[in-house]
């Protein structure tokens, strides 16, 4: 069904930029009951510049997950991508929001149905600068999470599959399945270390990843 939805909306004009992997950490998993992430596609009308505040009227169910994203310098495609693979072809990583969504009338309870709807995918938000990953070791990368000034949690790399590389490797094995790979110039998100967040009107969002620079985010 998720590919049924992105023929949809590609028809109509919007473009594949990337990937998304969700429910990559162990907080995360438990509340669906799995153990594995799952994985969803970014449309370029997803990622919208830093700074421009997010109407909650225009969204459902507003989650917010702060990650580590990656920007591709080469093609990736599975299967048998390794963290190695991920890291010789990145051309550098940043801070970056995923607000997370669904189009359903009340809260996803099953997977099944947050796998269909694209794997809640709806808006990304980069921050910061391209930090190239030349002795950088993801896993050690801390993270704040701070809410309308106050931190309310923290985490690091290692928390996403003991590396975020890894995620974005099994997106690339994954996705492999259905003959799709990850293109030079892609987005990947690679999920949160932490539990995400619900959003409300009036709300403010600020990460800060070490070596990475922070992001923030608001709603209206």
């Amino acid at each position: 069904m998720q590919q049924e939805l992105l023929k949809r909306l590609t028809a109509g004009g919007d473009a594949i930029v990337g990937g998304k992997i969700g429910l990559s950490s162990k907080a995360n998993q438990e509340k669906f009951g799995i153990d594995e992430p799952i994985f969803g596609h970014l449309l370029a009308s997803m990622v919208i510049p830093e700074g421009d505040p997010i109407s909650i009227d225009s969204m459902f169910h507003p989650v917010v997950e702060p990650e580590i994203s990656f920007l591709l310098a080469e093609d990736l495609k599975g299967p048998g991508i390794t963290v190695g693979n991920v890291l010789s072809a990145t051309a550098g990583v940043m801070p970056a929001f995923e607000i997370a969504d669904n189009r359903y009338e009340a809260p996803i309870s099953r997977i099944e149905d947050n796998i269909a709807d694209n794997s809640g995918a709806a808006i990304v938000i980069l921050g910061g600068k391209l930090t190239k990953i030349d002795n950088l070791d993801l896993r050690l990368v801390g993270m704040v999470l701070e809410e309308n000034g106050e931190v309310i949690s923290t985490g690091a790399g290692a928390a996403v599959l003991g590396n975020p590389a890894q995620a974005v490797a099994n997106l690339a094995n994954r996705w492999a399945n259905f003959d799709i790979g990850l293109k030079a110039g892609d987005i990947v998100i690679s999920g949160t270390p932490v539990a995400a967040v619900a959003a409300e009107s009036g709300d403010s969002f600020n990460a800060i990843f070490d070596r990475l620079g922070g992001v923030s985010v608001s709603f209206a």
